[in-house]
């Protein structure tokens, strides 16, 4: 009998499909893995932007993590929107107590329409409890600003940043450079080899896209899934960026809705 491989996807649910656990669940079945998921908010979301939020509460988010554990396992575990405080404290004693492998946190802070998605006081929380626990850190430029309060205005920067992550004690860090400025779509990955940080960076073209709702998901999610396949961090990277790279490419072909629409909505 086939043992497939599982992925644990642990975020915010999102009601257009394109981003949150739907995107995961999408992207972990698109690589052979079976899906799982731990809803830690509920959005009312489409195109256009995030209307509403409701979190769910944290011992319930605990609940889910724990049930599907107990029965399932998991082979690599991502987060993405972790709202507040409680649910970021939860999610980390979640992954301390169960042992939960390949950890990817994508620390997910605003959405693509600018609507916040964590709390101020959660950040804190995050590169405390969380960070130390990852395999494999995605923020976008935007984010490991915010995680490091520097300044990222070129591919040095973005290098110095990753690095100034690896501090809080995970273990590789990518930053994706689709907020940039350049030409080329290139992301930035920090790791440690045997104590010291080595980089690598990861080239692809700048698409122009009306599709690009879903992007940090899908690549983190793609990651996940290739750590629990048994890739290497930096050949989990490649396979995620090649993905997301096909996957703006045929999303300029597609529409739906109004406003930004879905990297990969099929």
């Amino acid at each position: 009998m086939t043992q497939l491989k599982r992925v644990l996807t642990i975020g915010g649910s999102d009601s257009s499909a394109g981003a949150g656990i739907q995107a995961d669940l999408r992207t972990i079945a698109d690589f052979g893995c079976a899906g799982m998921s731990a809803i830690t908010a509920l959005t009312a979301q489409n195109t256009t932007g995030v209307h509403a939020v409701l979190p769910v509460a944290p011992d319930f988010v605990t609940a889910q993590i724990e049930a599907v554990f107990n029965d399932i396992g998991a082979d690599a575990v991502k987060t993405g929107m972790l709202f507040d405080t409680p649910t970021v404290i939860s999610v980390a004693h979640a992954v301390e107590t169960f042992s939960l492998p390949n950890l990817v946190v994508d620390p997910v802070m605003i959405a693509k329409g600018g609507h916040p998605l964590i709390s101020i006081e959660a950040l804190d929380a995050l590169k405390s409890g969380l960070l130390p626990r990852a395999a494999l850190v995605t923020p976008n430029i935007p984010e490991a600003e915010a995680l490091t309060g520097r300044t990222i205005a070129g591919k040095h920067d973005m290098q110095e940043c990753a690095i100034a992550i690896l501090q809080f004690g995970c273990k590789a860090v990518l930053i994706k450079g689709g907020h940039s400025t350049s030409d080329s779509c290139d992301d930035c990955l920090a790791w440690m080899v045997n104590g010291e940080p080595e980089i690598k960076w990861f080239k692809a073209p700048r698409i122009s896209s009306d599709n690009t709702h879903g992007t940090g998901c899908t690549l983190s999610a793609a990651a996940a899934a290739c750590l629990a396949l048994g890739q290497r961090t930096d050949e989990a990277v490649a396979s995620a960026k090649e993905y997301v790279t096909n996957a703006l490419q045929a999303g300029t072909k597609l529409r739906l809705g109004a406003g930004i629409g879905a990297v990969k909505p099929i």
